[in-house]
């Protein structure tokens, strides 16, 4: 097992690229130069102590010394010790719509947005609970099996877009048929599931979803639900590559408003005595029902786990300091060795 501890400091890659972007218009630019001068081969002739592929290999080798330092400032650590750890905990699943209608803008900076941030704050709560993480729209996918590996579980949140299930729609029984198979077979009353959607849909949908949450109820499984967006309703932008380009519109013209369908997500949360929360911009409401998971009765987890890591910075440090001293000794000249070679060719030429 291996983690970095300062991930923050991998942006700093992105320093090299531009590295790269800066050297080839510095070459670019110095040919150009020295072609107002004449014919490029008999400027070479007149400097023959310059080597260009001596410039790039210093510049490669900077460019090395340089990511094996940024390597070790972000310091691997190997895990060299693993213990059975035992926790009591309670089963979590979170079902995130993502259909087209959780881009409105009603929430800042939309809702599907402040779903995520919401989730990521709840993450950093929970001791000892295993979290898995579904998505739904049309269709529902689990985008994380249930586990206690919350550094995971912020990492697929990431991930998580309003195009990353093909099918549009709100088919919030499937999300709640597939969260229940998830769990598994295990017995208890230490499961929930949490319901994230502004719950619009038609009313076959709405009785399925009602007839998934009775079933869920018989397994001692209780939901809750969020509802985000607002009863007067808003119009769904077209977002492309970050910026709204208008409003999406039906087959007659009209602009598509979505509106929050608190109805079904109350029924759902009554059919197993969990609770509904209404979402706001300062407060999207998973404290609330975090207090009521904590009321539930907890299991014994038990799982292994690395309890002791060893830095393991000092092996790119040690890298990058043998880069950027091959760096600096390396001259720009051709050395003498080069020009015997040359010397040599050209007499048995």
């Amino acid at each position: 097992m291996f983690k970095f501890e300062n991930q923050i400091f991998f942006y700093a890659f992105a320093i090299i690229p531009v590295c790269i972007g800066i050297y080839i218009w510095y070459v670019y630019s110095s040919k150009k130069k020295l072609k107002k001068l004449g014919e490029l081969s008999l400027i070479g002739q007149l400097v023959p102590e310059v080597s260009r592929a001596k410039k790039t290999t210093k510049f490669i080798l900077f460019l090395l010394g340089f990511s094996f330092l940024i390597l070790g400032i972000c310091n691997l650590q190997t895990g060299s010790k693993m213990q059975d750890v035992k926790r009591e905990g309670a089963d979590i699943m979170v079902c995130l719509d993502v259909s087209n209608s959780m881009m409105a803008q009603d929430l800042s900076p939309n809702r599907l947005e402040r779903a995520k941030i919401a989730i990521e704050n709840m993450i950093d709560k929970l001791q000892g609970d295993r979290l898995g993480i579904v998505v739904f729209a049309g269709e529902a996918y689990v985008q994380l099996p249930i586990t206690t590996d919350y550094s995971s579980a912020k990492l697929f949140l990431e991930g998580i877009s309003n195009k990353i299930v093909p099918v549009q729609g709100t088919n919030i029984a499937d999300a709640i048929n597939l969260s229940v198979e998830s769990f598994g077979k295990d017995e208890g009353k230490n499961k929930a599931i949490v319901i994230i959607t502004d719950g619009e849909n038609n009313e076959e949908a709405k009785e399925s979803a009602v007839d998934a949450a009775e079933e869920a109820a018989k397994k001692n499984i209780v939901i809750h639900t969020i509802g985000v967006g607002s009863e007067s309703g808003v119009p769904i932008p077209n977002v492309i590559d970050g910026v709204v380009s208008g409003y999406k519109k039906d087959n007659a013209g009209n602009t598509v408003v979505t509106k929050l369908d608190p109805k079904i997500l109350q029924d759902i949360a009554g059919e197993t005595n969990g609770v509904y929360v209404q979402a706001s911009n300062s407060d999207i409401g998973l404290d609330v029902i975090l207090n009521k998971i904590a009321e539930l009765d907890k299991k014994q987890l038990e799982s292994k786990m690395y309890t002791d890591y060893e830095d393991q910075f000092q092996w790119f440090l040690g890298a990058a300091l043998l880069f950027l001293v091959l760096e600096a000794l390396v001259s720009e000249r051709v050395s003498k060795l080069w020009k015997k070679l040359n010397l040599f060719n050209n007499a048995k030429a």
